[in-house]
């Protein structure tokens, strides 16, 4: 019998991504993928998979797995999330065995917004396009294209070779999110210089009203100096529009493929996990960089993830961790993706 999860409880906005579906956004197709992509990468190669190979996408609804058919080593990264395996407190990063009937849960922790689940092997799904990620508005990729829930099986592919257990070391997933990068444009010019100004200076809070397409902000409205309208173009994750009420949204993973409204900016790469995993309610603001510091930051990334993912062997402590739950701010993050 192939190895799989077992999936017993489910909260809403959980998901199979890898690493996306590229080179279609021409025809309409969105890339869907991880909202954190670094965190993606590194509970994959922690098991020693492709960096986009297909995991779970842990909303701060949660989930609770059990193993069948066989052992499987899972790796865990993302937010700072509860995580036990038969009852016992994990670290939120962490690569672990479990035996078949163990029950591993993540639940919401102190911050953070999306963990991701990676199995040694990947997750034995078909792919749409190239990818295994799922688009849920469009019913593409993953499991039937949909949301996954309680009762969902997840066969599991065959791992390589043995992989080590324990705390992964990986000091770059502790991001606050107080300052996003990003590169000014590509519509800045529809934009007077005290309104880019205004636009850097902030500060903006993260809206209760984001979901995976986009990250709604609020505070100073912004002005348009030459209207609010232009020719739709495509968009990038990360481009940040300026509708004409004023008010930016960061479009996301499962963003549509063009857009009309003017982008005064985009988040640079490296930080849109960053800036994914800010709660509702979170104050952040903007800074201005030059294309040779976004390269440059890529590059830091990249080479930490091409080095290998150290592992620590787990102590005792690890056991007794407990955490302080941000339960208002979560409870209404998990209604208002019911309701979407």
């Amino acid at each position: 019998m192939t190895a799989a999860l077992s999936l017993r409880s489910v909260g809403p906005g959980v998901t199979v991504q890898d690493g996306g579906r590229h080179g279609f956004l021409r025809y309409g197709v969105t890339g869907a993928g991880p909202m954190d992509p670094f965190a993606h990468a590194v509970a994959n190669r922690a098991l020693g998979n492709p960096t986009d190979c297909a995991a779970v996408e842990v909303s701060l609804g949660g989930i609770d797995v059990t193993v069948e058919g066989g052992p499987v080593t899972v790796a865990i990264a993302g937010g700072d999330f509860q995580v036990t395996i038969d009852g016992q407190t994990l670290p939120a990063a962490v690569a672990a065995r479990l035996e078949p009937g163990a029950s591993l849960r993540v639940r919401a922790g102190p911050s953070g917004v999306w963990s991701y689940l990676a199995v040694a092997g990947g997750l034995d799904l078909p792919q749409v396009l190239g990818s295994s990620a799922t688009h849920a508005r469009t019913g593409m990729g993953g499991l039937d294209g949909r949301m996954l829930q309680a009762g969902d099986r997840l066969p599991v592919g065959m791992a390589m070779s043995e992989i080590a257990t324990g705390r992964i070391v990986a000091p770059l997933l502790e991001r606050p999110a107080e300052s996003i990068r990003v590169l000014l444009g590509p519509q800045d010019d529809y934009f007077a210089p005290d309104q880019i100004a205004a636009f850097l200076a902030g500060p903006w809070t993260i809206s209760m009203r984001g979901d995976r397409m986009a990250c709604f902000l609020e505070g100073p409205r912004l002005s348009h100096k030459l209207g609010f309208n232009i020719p739709s173009d495509g968009v990038a994750m990360g481009a940040i529009q300026v509708p004409g009420e004023g008010l930016p949204i960061v479009l996301m993973a499962d963003r549509q493929s063009t857009g009309g409204y003017p982008k005064i900016a985009t988040v640079i790469g490296v930080d849109l996990g960053r800036l994914a995993q800010a709660r509702p309610g979170t104050t952040i603001a903007f800074r201005a960089v030059s294309h040779t510091e976004a390269v440059r930051a890529r590059a830091e990334e990249q080479s930490f993830l091409s080095s290998g993912i150290a592992i620590e062997p787990l102590t005792r402590s690890v056991f007794s961790s407990e955490f302080l739950l941000g339960l208002n701010l979560v409870d209404g993050w998990i209604d208002a993706q019911g309701r979407g």
